[in-house]
């Protein structure tokens, strides 16, 4: 986090009743709608679902910026711009609208401009040129005295090297960000141990940093971004000075905690896999500009130039792709109490080697195989029950494609996709669809036809459906 100064105690949070009440509490506070405050609203930013807007932003390291970003404008490449101004751009012209409650991501190689991006939005670093807005306030034309708040009560930040205070406790390292804002000791107290436990550090409140491996550091650092419950987190590679193992563990931990508590993340990496993970949408720098934004699925399937094609060319699909990518529709279901004529009969006019049974809100039951249902056929059998595998394997529509691999080494039954809460048939992925999303050359959407993953039995598991990947050709 990135605390700054100090206000008085007793205050109350402005977050507690929503992300708007920063501006109450400029009312209360009697501040006074400034340039900064009408230049936002005649710019039109006030849209709901776009908290941070950045238009047309660009930052030059160095004395003759202008000359700089002319020369860039007039076609000259960064390298060449360096040379003969001797000054650097960090950012070029860069457009984006964050929406509240994503994930959204900046991925780019060393100098590229990420880190200088990031900085940009919480005026850590001042731009050159363009405009900053957050929730409807013109950050880049701010005064000092409201950017300070506005930093200590709605956008904390997270680095990459931890920035624990090592005579400080665990647990005082949790909540230092509400000491910052004048919480109350009680509130930081709670506040710090919930946010503790939250991170899976339940107990170790009283241990000095140094007592804890690199992990579990960063871990306290992620607590307390959350204790000061401010709703935009800016983190700068957070995990990537931890082991992989490790890394892995805190990205689920995240996605997690982002599940519960929903806060705006703006998130930059070097990792493709990482991004590609983690990210609702994904922005991809080279040399200062925003080459590409858009979904994870967008950028794989339509990488917008040579230099993304070849920056996406080796990411593992089984990491980065969920079960909602590569499911198809299960147009066809039975039910328990259903005869096996009527369904063998549905099974063989739809080409069905399996179909999946439900109840009447669509719960899934299990699955039944059509050589099952035909010999219950045979026997005359009046319900379906006889024929069906109740312990056919179940997953979410955000299970990575690396969890579902295994379920089809020892049988090519389809996998049920769920609802994780009540448990209703969202799709289904087959085999054929899971081959197709770990490629890069996947189509799996045909444009409302007939969908059928072929190879014979048991190998098929065909099933109809379309548009199986749902995935959005967004380009943000």
């Amino acid at each position: 986090m990135t605390p700054c100064g100090r206000v008085g105690e007793g205050r109350k949070h402005p977050l507690e009743a929503g992300a708007g009440n920063l501006s109450k509490l400029r009312v209360s506070q009697g501040y006074v709608a400034n340039k900064w405050r009408r230049r936002a609203t005649e710019a039109d930013v006030n849209d709901r679902n776009t908290i941070i807007r950045v238009k047309n932003c660009s930052k030059v390291f160095g004395r003759r910026a202008q000359q700089a970003l002319e020369m860039r404008r007039s076609g000259r490449n960064k390298a060449e711009v360096e040379r003969d101004t001797g000054a650097t751009i960090g950012v070029f012209d860069a457009n984006l609208d964050v929406r509240r409650g994503e994930i959204f991501v900046i991925i780019g190689l060393s100098g590229s401009g990420k880190s200088t991006l990031l900085r940009l939005i919480n005026r850590l670093i001042e731009p050159t040129e363009g405009e900053i807005y957050l929730d409807g306030d013109h950050v880049s034309k701010m005064p000092i005295k409201q950017l300070r708040e506005l930093r200590r009560r709605k956008m904390g930040m997270v680095f990459q090297h931890f920035g624990l205070l090592p005579n400080r406790s665990v647990l005082g390292n949790a909540a230092f960000g509400l000491e910052i804002q004048g919480a109350p000791f009680s509130e930081r107290r709670r506040a710090g141990e919930e946010a503790l436990e939250m991170v899976g550090l339940h107990g170790q409140g009283n241990k000095l940093p140094a007592e804890l491996s690199g992990g579990m550091q960063q871990r306290v650092g992620l607590a307390r971004a959350l204790a000061t419950k401010q709703e935009i987190l800016l983190m700068d590679e957070p995990f990537s000075a931890l082991d992989p193992l490790i890394r892995r563990d805190m990205q689920n931990l995240f996605l997690d905690i982002q599940g519960e508590v929903q806060r705006t993340v703006v998130f930059v990496t070097h990792d493709l896999d990482e991004a590609l993970r983690l990210g609702h949408r994904v922005a991809i720098m080279k040399d200062g500009e925003i080459v590409q934004l858009g979904t994870p699925e967008h950028i794989l399937r339509e990488p917008a130039n040579e230099y993304v094609e070849r920056f996406v060319e080796d990411v593992d699909y089984a990491k980065v792709r969920t079960a909602e990518s590569v499911m198809i529709p299960a147009d066809d279901v039975a039910y328990p109490n259903e005869g096996p004529t009527v369904v063998l009969r549905r099974m063989r006019q739809a080409g069905l080697d399996f179909i999946p049974v439900v109840d009447d809100e669509r719960y899934f039951i299990g699955m039944c195989e059509v050589e099952e249902v035909a010999r219950l056929a045979e026997r005359n059998e009046r319900e379906l029950k006889g024929a069906m595998d109740t312990m056919t394997p179940r997953v979410e529509r955000h299970t990575w494609l690396r969890e579902i691999l295994p379920l089809f080494v020892e049988q090519d039954v389809p996998v049920a996709v769920v609802d994780g809460e009540d448990g209703r048939l969202e799709g289904l992925v087959v085999h054929g669809s899971l081959i197709a999303g770990l490629t890069t050359s996947a189509e799996l959407s045909n444009g409302g036809r007939t969908t059928s993953f072929h190879g014979g039995h048991p190998e098929g598991a065909t099933l109809r459906g379309s548009d199986a990947s749902r995935a959005t050709g967004e380009e943000g």
